[in-house]
C-alpha cells in the first residue's frame, strides 16, 4: 500500500469529521425541535457551521495543490492557511455568538424544556460521533509530534487543517457534555434558565477554541519560519562538506504543509573553480532534499568573505 502524504492524512479527517457532522446536525436539530432546548438549538447551529467549515477546508486543501505558476511562484501552499483562518472566524462568530445569543435570549425569555429522553438520546450518540472523530485525531496527531510534547506540538505544527479538525471536534465534545449537564439541571430543577446557561458556557467555549485557533494560523499565514530540525540538517550536511566552512545565514519559510522555502549562504574555502563551486551547490541540494523532502524551494548562495550577512 501507499504511504499517505501529511495532505492526505488531513483530507481523510476532514472528510471523517464532516461525515460525522452532518449525521449529527440533522439529529440535534430534531431534538432541538422535539424539546424546544436552547442549548441543543445552540448545539444544532455548531454542528452545521462545522459541516460548513469542513467543506471551506477542503477546498482550500485542494487549492493548494495547485502548481506553481508566474503569478503565485511559489505555488498556493498557503491557501490550506487563509481557509483554516476564515474557519476560526466562522467558529467564532457563526457558533460561539449565535451560541451566546441564543442563551441570553432564552434567561430573558424562558421556555420549558420538554420531550428530554430525545434529547439526551441524541446527545448521547453525538458524544459517540464526536468522541470517535476527536479520538481519531488524537492518534493521528500522536504519529506526527514524535518526542514533542501532546499541547507544544497544537502550537508549533504546520498542519494546520488537522489542528482546526482536532480544535472543532474537542469543542463540540466538551459542548455537548455542557448541553447534557444544562438539559438535566434544567429538568430535574423545572428552571430552563439552566439550559439558557449552557448555551452560554456552549459559547464561550466556542469562541475559546476560535481565538486559539486564529492565533496559531495567524503566525502561518503571515509567514512562519519552518521545522528547526532542518537548520539542524542543514548544519550537519554543511560540517560533513570539506569545501564549506561554515553556514553564514539560512532563511527558511513555511509556504504550506510539507512546503518549505529555504535561503542559505556559505562560506566555502577559497581558489574554488566556478564548476566545483556548481558541483558543491547541487551536491548539498541533493542531500538536503533527500533528508527533508518538505524543502520544495531552496537556494543556496556560496561566499568566502569573514562577515555575515543578517
Amino acid at each position: 500500500m501507499e504511504n499517505q502524504t501529511p495532505s492526505d492524512q488531513g483530507t481523510k479527517h476532514i472528510i471523517q469529521s464532516l461525515l460525522v457532522n452532518v449525521a449529527i446536525a440533522v439529529s440535534k436539530g430534531f431534538a432541538a425541535f422535539m424539546t424546544g432546548s436552547g442549548a441543543m438549538l445552540a448545539e444544532t447551529i455548531h454542528s452545521t457551521a462545522d459541516c460548513a467549515n469542513q467543506l471551506l477546508l477542503l477546498l482550500g486543501v485542494k487549492q493548494s495543490k495547485k502548481d506553481a505558476d508566474d503569478e503565485h511562484p511559489f505555488g498556493y501552499g498557503k491557501s490550506v492557511y487563509f481557509w483554516s483562518f476564515m474557519v476560526a472566524m466562522l467558529l467564532f462568530s457563526i457558533g460561539g455568538m449565535f451560541s451566546i445569543y441564543e442563551g441570553v435570549h432564552k434567561y430573558n425569555n424562558p421556555e420549558p424544556v420538554h420531550n428530554i429522553g430525545w434529547a439526551i438520546g441524541i446527545i448521547l450518540f453525538s458524544i459517540a460521533m464526536e468522541g470517535y472523530a476527536m479520538i481519531s485525531n488524537i492518534i493521528e496527531l500522536r504519529k506526527r509530534k514524535k518526542a514533542i510534547p501532546f499541547f507544544r506540538y497544537l502550537h508549533v505544527t504546520k498542519d494546520s487543517d488537522l489542528i482546526i479538525i482536532f480544535g472543532e471536534n474537542s469543542a463540540a465534545v466538551l459542548g455537548l457534555f455542557l448541553a447534557l449537564i444544562a438539559l438535566l439541571v434544567s429538568h430535574y430543577t423545572g428552571d430552563s434558565r439552566y439550559d439558557a446557561i449552557g448555551s452560554l458556557c456552549i459559547g464561550i467555549v466556542l469562541i475559546a477554541v476560535a481565538i486559539f485557533l486564529a492565533i496559531e494560523v495567524k503566525s502561518l499565514l503571515i509567514g512562519e519560519s519552518a521545522d528547526p530540525e532542518i537548520l539542524d540538517t542543514i548544519q550537519e550536511i554543511a560540517k560533513g562538506e570539506s569545501k564549506i566552512t561554515e553556514v553564514l545565514n539560512c532563511r527558511t519559510v513555511q509556504q504550506g504543509p510539507a512546503e518549505v522555502l529555504v535561503c542559505i549562504k556559505i562560506k566555502i574555502i577559497p581558489d574554488l573553480t566556478t564548476q566545483d563551486i556548481s558541483l558543491l551547490i547541487n551536491t548539498f541540494e541533493n542531500q538536503l532534499r533527500t533528508r527533508r523532502p518538505e524543502v520544495k524551494w531552496l537556494y543556496i548562495e556560496p561566499d568566502f568573505q569573514e562577515w555575515k550577512t543578517f
